[in-house]
């Protein structure tokens, strides 16, 4: 299933995987968990139905490549995506040594790499690209069990990329954030899954102060800590006035 707004086309293929098609094709945060490999399997016949189908995915047609942090960073599902003129973006802050896999440096991909910051711009196969930070507050709900943040303020960012002014928003794994708010955006993509992001409660109170033209949740359902309802999100969305899409294609 892809959803469409304004002649961009929006496909979650997984965990955080999206792909972006408008006058360029984006991937953002290709990868992990068998999402690109077909060796995805849900956890609960309730995530079965509710997350994109593991498939062997590998166009190679990306123009370029986010990637928001570490945990995100899967150098098998970019070269499943990639091909000889892309390029990526990748946050300054990825360090194979905090993965705890087996991970090449981003000075050694066979790609034209560009680091970024937590917030900055930039103009990346023809297309304009900003930053904005990515992280769990400490003591906050999305913590461990002695209040340190899953995702620390300088571990990762988000991405807002515009299509011939269409704008569509990846905030990453982070909490709600003092400016998410202030941001014009026209496609949102938040993560609804909770325990290491915002939750579907959170993400659509969000969604109504950036009051999206397009909502299409992703980064649920694809392991048991991220199993949350995507239906109740979807409803919770249009009683805000809200167009929301939900791009799952379980089988």
């Amino acid at each position: 299933m892809t959803v469409t707004y304004d002649g961009l086309t929006v496909e979650w293929l997984g965990y955080a995987t999206v792909r972006l098609e408008g006058a360029r094709v984006v991937y953002l945060d290709p990868g992990r968990y068998g999402v690109l490999t077909g060796e995805w399997e849900p956890d609960s016949p309730a995530a079965a139905g509710a997350h994109p189908s593991g498939r062997d995915y590998r166009p190679g047609d990306a123009d370029l490549v986010c990637l928001s942090h570490v945990h995100h960073y899967d150098d098998g599902g970019l070269e499943r995506v990639s091909g000889d003129g892309t390029t990526v973006l990748a946050f300054e802050g990825i360090d194979p040594r905090d993965s705890g896999r087996d991970l090449p440096r981003l000075s050694e991909l066979p790609y034209d790499v560009r680091e970024v910051s937590m917030e900055d711009d930039a103009v990346a196969a023809d297309l304009p690209v900003w930053t904005v930070p990515a992280y769990n507050e400490p003591g906050g709900p999305h913590t461990t069990a002695d209040g340190a943040p899953f995702h620390p303020e300088g571990l990762g960012c988000g991405f807002l990329v515009s299509f011939e002014g269409t704008t569509a928003f990846w905030p990453g794994d982070t909490d709600v954030l003092e400016g998410h708010a202030e941001l014009d955006v026209d496609v949102f993509l938040p993560p609804i899954g909770g325990a290491f992001t915002m939750d579907r409660r959170e993400a659509a109170a969000l969604a109504e102060r950036l009051d999206p033209e397009l909502v299409v949740p992703i980064h649920y359902n694809t392991f048991e800590a991220l199993e949350t309802d995507s239906a109740a999100f979807a409803e919770d969305c249009r009683e805000r006035g809200l167009e929301v899409a939900l791009d799952e294609g379980g089988e």
